[in-house]
């Protein structure tokens, strides 16, 4: 088998942890799979992955060779394309990963313009508020908002973005606006629960150069921004959400902003790459493009 073939083999199983799973990705019998990294091992004379009957994981001299994989693929696909007519023209396949919202609001309605411009490049976009697993799932990069947990990947900070503290006008007819932190007993929230764990977070709000937590009272909860923003809408109560979330809505007059002096700090934006700090063009070229895209929409203070 061809030696770069061996590489993208190689590279599929890392990321999969898995022959079945590579296999599916790259369209392959297992068993070819399976014969091309025992191929590949036996060129360079050593063991690149260690196989047990549910994973498949590289052992060091793998993970080193992994990497140098993806900067050899990477090589190879520029030359093979930079002297071609359409020349420098950049194309492939494109795999993120976006919060559902900033997906809709943002980077769906900006493609086109991006997809006019490099019409070789196809992306498949995965629009979620949970953490995926980008190597196991074979993500080139994602866009996360809020700190960070170590993981091990790269990650490019983009902005920072406001928070505010909104509730619809029909909770604040009800139950009263609440003009300081401590006036939160008397309130509902509508909880947030982490995608990731299921915990209900805190109400937070930044004061004094601190961050200060507080358990506000609730009775329901939701785990997507999409839940969470509609039932403020319905006047469940208050929430805590990234002003461009409810630009809209409060234009609209749907949601009022409270508490305007104990809002929470601001959320860092990143995006996340698996591998080494080489990429190839096409996804270095829309990385740029996401990060200039997502800075401008996201980053300007709430009211501004």
């Amino acid at each position: 088998m061809d030696r770069l073939d061996l590489y993208r083999i190689f590279a599929r199983v890392v990321e999969a942890r898995s022959f079945s799973r590579a296999a599916d990705r790259l369209q392959m019998p297992r068993s070819s799979v399976s014969a091309a990294i025992a191929e590949l091992e036996a060129r360079i004379g050593a063991r690149l992955v260690h196989r047990t009957t549910r994973r498949v994981a590289p052992t060091a001299e793998g993970d080193e060779f992994y990497d140098r994989c993806l900067a050899v693929l990477a090589d190879s696909e520029e030359l093979e394309t930079m002297f071609r007519q359409a020349a420098r023209r950049i194309g492939g396949r494109i795999r993120v990963d976006v919060p559902g919202r900033i997906g809709r609001l943002v980077l769906a309605p900006a493609l086109p313009g991006f997809l006019d411009r490099y019409p070789g490049i196809f992306v498949e976009i995965g629009m979620t508020d949970r953490p995926v697993d980008l190597i196991g799932e074979g993500v080139d990069c994602a866009l996360r908002v809020g700190e960070l947990v170590e993981s091990g990947l790269r990650a490019r900070r983009i902005c920072d973005i406001a928070q505010i503290n909104v509730a619809s006008p029909a909770y604040l007819a009800r139950y009263g606006t609440p003009s300081v932190p401590a006036d939160l007993a008397a309130h509902l929230q509508v909880a947030y629960a982490s995608p990731r764990s299921g915990r209900i977070m805190e109400w937070e709000w930044h004061e004094g150069g601190r961050d200060h937590g507080l358990r506000v009272p609730w009775q329901v909860s939701a785990n997507s921004a999409e839940g969470y923003i509609a039932c403020a809408l319905a006047g469940l109560g208050l929430i805590q959400i990234p002003a461009y979330d409810v630009a809209g809505h409060l234009r609209a007059g749907e949601l009022v902003e409270v508490l305007p002096e104990a809002r929470p700090a601001p959320m860092p934006v990143h995006l996340l790459f698996p591998g080494p700090s080489r990429m190839t063009r096409r996804l270095a070229v829309f990385a740029d493009w996401l990060a200039d895209l997502v800075a401008g929409a996201l980053a300007p203070p709430a009211g501004g």
